[in-house]
């Protein structure tokens, strides 16, 4: 079982080992030595909680603490702040700047295991909350509703560098009439082995395919070029069709087949998840009325800045 992940920032190294010495036996520790570094540490490491000095030089713990609670990705992270603070009205403010508790220095070890322990398991319990709100019972997959969070997210973090980001989206061909003619139960059956042959299909540990809705399935593929989106695609499409599930009802196959749809873009703060997703769309019924059974993809441009013209010089 995969230990839970505590996140240390403090500016002192000191602080930091006497920390981590307390909570090792249990968690995995990850560090950060100030403010500034603390998203990029949490992006990579996803911590299950955060242990945030107040006092840092340059950004101190209460910016640090609002940043992460502005962001989509980590803003469910719980902060406890830890401090040589001991003015209620300092308290207060870390509240209002979103921590979940406060540890003070010098820090007493039963303490710090107790609040961190706790915390950690109200995380834990949340999480699976989200889990069952988020994931279709049928498949397994996340659902529409994690689909559009994960890809907001997703867009947040790219736009910053610009970049790649591919969604892919895909239909079963022909399903009404697989439905009709071998019934629901097959359909379910269908549903369960299509979806396990896409996560099969899924290259990176940031990748993920999800149930959008019926017999639609998408992916979102980030830091993926238009050509590399192609390729998955493509060897979703020949996944599927290798499954072998029998379609007497098709127009195109005697076994199942998927039509796709690819849209990829450099990421843009102006520039919003539901242009991926329309985009996608029109390439898979793009696909549907040229045949099914292929990928059809299109890579979307950046809006150019419109020039303004330049005013003439008055005569005289």
């Amino acid at each position: 079982m995969t230990r839970p992940v505590i996140m240390i920032v403090d500016d002192e190294i000191a602080n930091i080992e006497m920390m981590a010495a307390v909570l090792e036996d249990d968690y995995e520790i990850c560090f950060a030595r100030s403010g500034a570094a603390v998203p990029g540490v949490a992006m990579d490491a996803r911590p299950d909680l955060i242990l945030l000095d107040i006092v840092m030089p340059g950004m101190d713990g209460y910016e640090v603490c609002r940043r992460l609670k502005r962001d989509p990705v980590l803003c469910d992270i719980p902060v406890i702040f830890t401090t040589g603070l001991n003015d209620p009205e300092d308290e207060e403010r870390g509240f209002e700047a979103g921590a979940v508790d406060y540890v003070t220095k010098p820090i007493q070890a039963i303490k710090l295991r107790s609040r961190v322990g706790n915390h950690v398991e109200l995380k834990r319990m949340r999480d699976q909350l989200s889990a069952l709100a988020t994931t279709d019972a049928l498949t397994g997959l996340g659902n529409r509703r994690l689909l559009e969070e994960l890809l907001q997210s997703q867009l947040h973090h790219l736009s910053a560098k610009g970049e790649w980001l591919s969604f892919i989206m895909m239909d079963i061909d022909f399903f009404k009439q697989f439905n009709d003619l071998y019934g629901h139960l097959e359909g379910d059956d269908c549903l369960r082995r299509v979806a396990h042959a896409l996560r099969d299909a899924m290259r990176r540990s940031d990748d993920v395919c999800l149930r959008y809705g019926g017999e639609e399935f998408a992916c979102i593929l980030p830091r993926t070029d238009h050509d590399g989106a192609l390729e998955v695609a493509e060897t979703i499409r020949h996944r599927i069709e290798a499954l072998g599930i029998p379609h007497k009802g098709s127009g195109v196959s005697p076994v199942v087949t998927i039509s796709v749809g690819v849209a990829t873009g450099r990421s843009a703060a102006d520039l919003s998840m539901e242009l991926w997703i329309s985009t996608a769309d029109a390439m898979l019924y793009q696909g549907k009325r040229t045949g099914r059974n292929q990928v059809t993809g299109h890579v979307i441009e950046l809006p150019r800045p419109v020039e303004r013209a330049e005013r003439p010089r008055a005569a005289g």
